[in-house]
């Protein structure tokens, strides 16, 4: 795989996840531009997700059937589309539709996943998969910065016109540049949705999207609610400023590149166990909120570590386990991650109302145990399974 093919496939992950999260550190000029109450403005980031979850399920499982290459470029063109409807929305209603249209097809990232999945030599997967999902963080992350930044000098409105920009050359680059990906499978595509529909019920699947949904409503929890207190007393930070921190979990994020190689090694249960713990332990920090912005930072990088380090061990150990339907496997599994992150976007601005940081705080470290739990658990889980079979076939016998 080409440097310069995963260097395309980071940026389209990049460009497309950024624009469902790119609203987040200016949550407060949309509402108020569009008329949107506090306690509902975790819904700009939530309508995106559950376009995302309705994308995850119709649309990444073509890519088991389809040349994924156009499927790219398709889907990177209509990313560009439900952006722009979003850059000129006259109301609320017109931004929410725009964004869940932008989430639907944002899941071009899950389609450039198992783009990169399946072309991978296996020695190689878990390292190409690292560079590709950066571009996630990046555009997760990076985006925050750059977002503040436009905001402020040019409002809101043209952060996702810069994305609409994006998103299109984006789309001819991938269809000039990427190499086909014809399929070669005969399957249907209700063959392929039900054969989605199996994998739920698989113990090592299960497991891992267990731990994703908890992984990235605690992400969520942070990312979605923390530009409120940051705009507020004591600290009454810009737009830009807010932005700023997303640097810190850009850092965080990246220093976890190396966690594909890891499960390369054969080390991917053991760094999630401790990239969990961080996870939990960072909340301690990210509390201080109120009163210490450099705890705060600390905790943002640990959090941010944790998470990159944890989703490309799932995204590693999912498609070493189900090599012959990477794409049908990535979208099932990102079920969990946009309903987590729907979850936290959607409950942190609503418990903020009511309570202040505390709230936040409070559920972004249960969420964190849960997920430390759930990877305690599952080798117990996969061992039942096991023995069911073998019980079945001695009673035969």
């Amino acid at each position: 795989m080409h440097w310069r093919t995963r260097l395309l496939l980071a940026a389209v992950c990049g460009v497309a996840v950024a624009s469902v999260y790119a609203g987040q550190p200016v949550l407060g000029a949309m509402g108020g531009d569009l008329g949107v109450p506090a306690d509902s403005l975790g819904w700009f980031v939530a309508a995106g997700q559950l376009g995302y979850l309705a994308g995850l399920v119709l649309l990444v499982p073509l890519g088991d059937m389809l040349d994924r290459r156009r499927l790219i470029a398709a889907h990177l063109a209509l990313v560009a589309a439900g952006t722009a409807v979003t850059a000129v929305a006259p109301g609320a209603w017109a931004a929410f539709s725009g964004l869940a249209a932008a989430g639907v097809f944002a899941v071009v990232v899950q389609t450039a996943v198992a783009y990169t999945a399946s072309i991978s030599p296996p020695a190689e997967r878990g390292r190409n998969l690292g560079v590709v999902t950066s571009g996630v963080v990046i555009g997760i992350l990076g985006a925050r910065i750059v977002a503040g930044v436009l905001a402020d000098v040019w409002g809101w409105r043209s952060i996702y016109l810069v994305l609409a920009v994006l998103a299109g050359v984006l789309a001819l680059l991938g269809l000039t540049s990427l190499p086909a990906d014809a399929r070669t499978d005969t399957a249907r595509y209700g063959q392929v949705l039900r054969s989605l529909g199996g994998l739920f019920v698989q113990p090592v699947f299960l497991s891992r999207g267990l731990i994703a949904f908890f992984l990235f409503a605690s992400f969520g929890t942070l990312w979605s609610g923390m530009a409120l207190p940051l705009a507020g007393a004591p600290w009454h930070l810009s737009e830009a400023r807010i932005g700023l921190f997303g640097a810190a979990g850009l850092a965080g994020a990246l220093g976890a590149a190396r966690s594909g190689r890891w499960g390369d090694a054969g080390h991917a249960r053991l760094v999630t166990g401790t990239a969990l713990a961080l996870l939990v332990a960072s909340w301690a920090a990210i509390g201080q909120l109120p009163w210490s912005l450099p705890l705060l930072v600390l905790g943002v990088i640990l959090l941010d570590f944790a998470v990159q380090a944890v989703h490309v061990g799932n995204q590693h150990t999912l498609t070493t386990a189900y090599p012959d339907r990477t794409s049908t496997t990535i979208g099932a599994y990102m079920v969990f991650y946009s309903l987590g992150s729907a979850l936290g976007a959607a409950a942190t601005t609503a418990l903020f109302d009511a309570v202040g940081w505390v709230g936040p705080t409070v559920l972004g470290a249960t969420l964190a145990l849960c997920a430390l739990a759930t990877w305690a658990v599952a080798p117990r889980m996969a061992g039942r399974a096991v023995r069911r079979p073998r019980l079945a076939q001695a009673e035969k016998v």
